[in-house]
């Protein structure tokens, strides 16, 4: 994984055992009733003509069939078990396409699961190079044998594939981008907030879907907020993934260099200001960034209104908390977002009003197999992760038994 995806060696060991969990989570779900075979008995409205009650409600969930799934090169283990583990707990059998910039980890992956005697059928690969990819997500959408179809990507490549999916009326899952706020109140720690910053921002050199991108800082600590996030930024070793120490890896391609560097530029050009890093490192390769936080960014700047899926930090300030819940909800994406406060109503105030699926409160790290994983607005439509994680790939049958 790290040769594949430059991601440093501990971080692709975490990845292992964090997409072993969801085989062993749902390795668990299988036998609950909420899986396959589950479901629920219901009494019954009707009645005889002597008014006594009559027949049985029965619902019971079955498997939705033969199902697809594309993933990312982003966390190229996780993000298969995460949607083949639920898929296979609840009956159904699965066919991954893995992004074509990681394949190799995705077929090491089958080989283990072949080795630990998963059927032939039950689990398989479809690989492609960059050319084929659009015409075997095509054909995942259009076929008819596959009934469900769950993606993980770019917001525009989700819409594509739901509007193909139309015609076989196909249930669809999609995970798809995200552009998270990370909110610092004034009453909040300073030090955990941090933290929790560059847990979420640099995790995999700034390229996850739930990474913070867009930073709101109170006026008030903004100082104390950018002079020790910058302190400890000053500390990541960026590197290959396999030499010991390194910390951060390079990007997945040259162009995300290019794209990354164009937006921080464009940014400054419209006033915003340097405060750490800002410039590619090509004495270490073509795909490093360095990491980098700008300030005094422009709600309207391009850095901002976008995905970044880069080491960079863009922050304004606020003043009330008012303003930065606006701040925060003025995008059409809704993943994850996070906030820092030791207030306990406002945890809940503002939790309340944030339009994100998933919401990290004084915490930047927050995926987990047993938690609903999954965003609202233009951030996709469904679950993974959790009991509602199966959910997604079960039918329900209503039978009455007039008995």
């Amino acid at each position: 994984m790290t040769m594949e995806s430059g991601k440093p060696l501990a971080e692709s060991k975490g990845e292992v055992a964090y997409g072993v969990s969801f085989l062993d989570y749902y390795a668990g779900e299988a036998i609950r009733p909420s899986s396959a075979g589950g479901g629920f008995i219901a009494p019954s409205p009707f009645t005889t003509d002597t008014g006594a009650p009559k027949g049985k409600i029965m619902a019971v969930q079955e498997a939705v069939g033969v199902t697809a799934m594309v993933t990312p090169w982003n966390f190229p283990i996780a993000m298969i078990t995460r949607k083949v583990g639920p898929a296979l707990a609840a009956g159904c059998t699965a066919i991954v396409k893995p992004s074509e910039l990681t394949p190799l980890t995705a077929i090491a992956l089958k080989v283990l699961a072949d080795r630990a005697g998963v059927p032939d059928g039950v689990f398989e690969l479809v690989t492609s190079d960059r050319e084929s990819t659009a015409d075997v997500g095509k054909e995942f959408c259009i076929n008819p044998t596959i009934k469900k179809i769950s993606f993980t990507g770019s917001t525009p490549v989700g819409k594509l594939l739901m509007k193909m999916s139309s015609d076989t009326v196909k249930r669809v899952s999609l995970e798809l981008g995200g552009n998270a706020a990370f909110i610092v109140f004034d009453d909040a720690d300073i030090d955990q907030a941090v933290d929790a910053a560059m847990s979420s921002k640099f995790r995999n050199a700034g390229q996850t879907c739930v990474c913070a991108d867009r930073f709101l800082i109170h006026h008030s600590v903004e100082e104390e907020f950018i002079s020790k996030l910058s302190k400890q930024v000053s500390q990541i070793q960026v590197g290959h993934g396999m030499k010991e120490g390194v910390t951060m890896g390079p990007v997945i391609t040259k162009t995300s260099v290019s794209n990354i560097k164009e937006k921080v530029d464009k940014a400054l050009s419209e006033g915003a200001e340097l405060a750490f890093g800002g410039s590619p490192l090509p004495e270490l390769g073509p795909n490093f960034f360095e990491p980098t936080i700008v300030q005094n960014v422009k709600p309207s700047s391009l850095l901002w209104c976008t995905e970044t899926f880069g080491p960079v930090v863009a922050i304004t300030t606020f003043d009330t908390e008012e303003e930065a819940i606006e701040l925060a909800n003025d995008t059409t994406s809704g993943l994850a977002s996070y906030f820092c406060t030791k207030d306990a109503e406002r945890i809940f105030r503002v939790a309340g009003r944030l339009e994100n699926g998933i919401i990290g409160i004084n915490a930047g790290i927050i995926s987990s197999a047993s938690a609903p994983f999954g965003g609202v607005k233009e951030s996709g439509l469904g679950r993974e992760g959790s009991a509602a994680g199966i959910a997604e790939y079960l039918e329900t049958k209503y039978m009455y038994l007039n008995l």
